[in-house]
């Protein structure tokens, strides 16, 4: 048995690396499949590439908009006529002109 182990071993031995290295590839790929793996990088590059920018342009558009708003409300504040705008001896029932000063 053991002219039959040893055989079977060395036949184990020489087959192995035979097997797992690679071989002479007799294959033709196509302008279709190189085309198509470079459209799948180019889309994960590209979704990658949005990702980041989307992530760094956040804070910036909040800050942004935080200011805007600032400057909205301060506009407002400045536009705002006083709260007492009519003179002390006007009122709503005072005569207009050209109005009967009569009353009864």
């Amino acid at each position: 048995m053991s002219i039959h182990t040893s055989r079977a071993t060395r036949i184990a031995a020489l087959a192995l690396p035979a097997l797992l290295l690679p071989g002479l590839a007799c294959a033709y790929v196509g302008p279709g499949a190189g085309l198509s793996l470079l459209t799948a990088l180019w889309g994960i590059v590209a979704a990658i590439g949005v990702a980041l920018l989307f992530v760094i342009m956040w804070p910036i558009r909040r800050l942004r908009r935080r200011r805007k708003a600032a400057a909205d409300e301060s506009a407002a504040r400045v536009a705002e006529p006083p709260v007492d705008e009519t003179p002390s001896g006007h009122t709503d029932e005072s005569p207009r002109p050209g109005d009967d000063d009569r009353r009864v």
